[in-house]
């Protein structure tokens, strides 16, 4: 595919109007709709915003490249925009994104549309095309430039690739020095490929050999051989996800987002050549680090929580909504009916495999693969309430398999690190027999005789405490939780929130939906409130902000608190502000009315499962209501409409 069938000349913008990221980004999916290139705006903007709060795609040096993967693409394309005063898109380098090119890729992508991408991506780490891109005044001058560098690109390579097959004639003593790396991105579009290009281009003007394996969309490319790593002076890892690490065991191994293989290519390579990066072994013994840890306690609990919940989440909502089809058709066809036994029984099997894949994904996040089966083992223990030497009326529960899944990872790293004299004749015998035998025994110990009935105890007292507690107390209880849904928008205190309404929602045997109903609707009511105030006080927000808020209507309906995440990264006090306030009112009322959501997701479809729909909709409305209008009230008049 020629790289000019992705850059449409009818999708670009050469005079960007928005003035900050929510707008801007609003503005290019609006011209993206538009064109007919996406059939659902909401649904892809969404993709977008998610996104960006992994981390943002402005790189720096004035570029930004927002991109999404999803079923709402008709075809891979890439919208060029251009802004002469500058956005602020919370960019790396702290300045104004001048050059946006906001890529979409169908669900379903092939190869040569990835390859396309790739490409393209790989093309702007020419400062030169990007200074030439800032003065073109029309489509044409895009499209010409991109096919310029792309021609040039491909000559060069073509000339790598000859060289390449000619024998060496440097002699051992004179060989220039080899490392090798892997890049790779969530998303794997653009970051992956513009990693790539840069460490390569870096690379050749320190005389430096490299090979670069990227981890894309389009999968593994450029794969290393063992032969290779073997003979490179060092390990440069550049990405944002998991990577197949146990290869580089006894190299010297950098290990860095990938952000910082674009942009600090050059200082990757000489670390890694001065050998001064940590010795990485993949049994988790210590190594020869020379630099220290980056990341706190804090943060690496909550990564591998994280991975934990994200991987769970899937059967959360799947389970959820078959879950509150079947109460639908109990209502319609009654309890006795087939549709209703059929997806009734098809949600309880979803919700039971809950704990499980929490704590085998918080123990992969630990100890890699080998602490998944005792991970996943110890989550269903928690959920048995048998499955102790005290032969506890309740289960471990919730909390019991979040703490099977921290205790099987380290218990696989102390295994590790126990195992690491081992000859490395018998490697292949630990994963193969060893990590599973010696983990799953002492994991089971573990749960029967100490977290179990520990934690069984603390389940039980947890669930007669709530179920006696008193009203006051109740609402005490909704207020807090609904406004840690708004605090963050889908950080840790939102996910934290989550979490405990669904260890309680779990721990009740899938009855107990009060404080489900609270973070509900405390997580519905931050884009509700952009999109009241942004419809009521027109005034307060500037014509692409109002254009985006109306997407927040759709948003908060549907329980997509993320929606609100570009207007408060811009204007963080008064949004964050007007929307826990809003959240903590709504969460309250939650529990006055004694509202009661069977159902871990669905937003508004919730309403048809609780039997207080009156109190659903007040609390909601309400909520929505005093944070929308306190936002509205208090927001100052945007700069274009003063």
């Amino acid at each position: 595919m020629d790289i000019r069938d992705l850059l449409l000349k009818d999708v670009m913008i050469m005079d960007l109007t928005a003035t900050d990221k929510a707008g801007a980004i609003a503005e290019m999916v609006a011209r993206y709709a538009e064109a007919g290139v996406i059939t659902d705006a909401a649904l892809y903007q969404r993709d977008i915003l998610h996104r960006e709060s992994e981390s943002t795609t402005g790189i720096g040096d004035g570029i930004a490249m927002p991109h999404a993967k999803d079923a709402a693409v008709t075809r891979a394309t890439v919208l060029f925009a251009k802004s002469a005063a500058g956005v602020d898109f919370d960019a790396l380098d702290g300045q104004p994104v001048h050059l946006f090119f906001m890529i979409a890729a169908p669900e379903g992508a092939n190869n040569t549309h990835l390859a396309a991408l790739a490409a393209l991506s790989s093309l702007l780490i020419d400062p030169a095309l990007v200074a030439k891109l800032r003065e073109a005044q029309t489509p044409d001058e895009v499209v010409q430039l991109f096919a310029d560098a792309q021609a040039a690109k491909d000559a060069k390579d073509a000339a790598e690739s000859t060289a390449a097959a000619t024998p060496p004639t440097d002699t051992p003593a004179t060989a220039r020095p080899f490392v090798v790396a892997v890049t790779a991105c969530p998303t794997g579009i653009a970051h992956t490929y513009m990693a790539e290009a840069a460490l390569k281009e870096a690379a050749e003007k320190m005389g430096v050999d490299i090979k670069v394996e990227t981890n894309g969309s389009e999968g593994v490319k450029h794969k290393l051989s063992a032969a290779e790593i073997a003979a490179a002076t060092g390990v440069i890892i550049a990405a944002d996800k998991k990577v197949d690490m146990p290869r580089f065991d006894g190299k010297h191994l950098l290990n860095r987002p990938v952000i910082d293989g674009i942009k600090q290519p050059e200082a990757l390579i000489e670390v890694t050549l001065a050998q001064s990066a940590p010795v990485f072994h993949a049994d988790g013994a210590a190594t020869t680090a020379a630099e220290p840890d980056q990341k706190g306690l804090w943060n690496r609990v909550y990564q591998d929580l994280m991975n934990g919940v994200s991987n769970m989440l899937p059967f959360v909502v799947g389970g959820g909504i078959i879950m509150a089809l079947s109460f639908i058709f109990e209502n319609a066809f009654g309890a006795h009916s087939m549709a209703f036994t059929f997806t009734n029984n098809l949600g309880n099997y979803a919700f039971s495999f809950l704990v499980p894949v929490l704590a085998a994904y918080i123990a992969v996040s630990i100890g890699d693969r080998p602490a998944l089966m005792p991970g996943f083992v110890g989550g269903y223990m928690a959920t048995v309430a048998s499955a102790s030497v005290v032969h506890a009326q309740n289960p471990a529960g919730f909390i019991g398999g979040l703490a099977a899944g921290f205790i099987a990872g380290w218990l696989i790293i102390g295994l590790k690190h126990l195992l690491a004299g081992m000859p490395h004749s018998l490697d292949g015998l630990k994963t193969i027999l060893v990590y599973p035998v010696l983990g799953l025994a002492a994991m089971g110990l573990i749960m029967f005789f100490a977290v179990n009935p520990i934690f069984a105890a603390l389940n039980g007292a947890l669930i007669s405490f709530l179920e006696g507690m008193g009203t006051g107390n109740a609402i005490l209880v909704g207020v807090i939780l609904a406004a840690m849904m708004s605090i963050d928008m889908g950080g840790p205190f939102n996910k934290a929130a989550y979490t405990f309404a669904i260890g309680i929602y779990q721990a009740s045997n899938f009855t107990d939906g009060r404080w489900m109903a609270a973070v509900m609707i405390g997580g519905m009511i931050p884009p509700l409130a952009i999109a009241i105030a942004s419809t009521f006080f027109p005034t307060k927000f500037t014509q692409t902000e109002r254009n985006s808020g109306l997407s927040n209507y759709v948003l908060g309906l549907t329980f997509i608190t993320e929606g609100a995440i570009p207007f408060a990264a811009t204007d963080p006090v008064h949004i964050i502000g007007s929307s826990v306030i809003g959240s903590a009112i709504a969460g309250g009322l939650t529990q006055v009315f004694g509202v009661n959501v069977p159902a871990p997701h669905g937003g508004i479809v919730a309403l048809a499962l609780t039997d207080q729909k009156l109190g659903f909709i007040v609390s909601l409305l309400v909520g929505a209501i005093i944070a929308g209008v306190l936002l509205g009230v208090w927001r100052p008049v945007a700069k274009d409409n003063a």
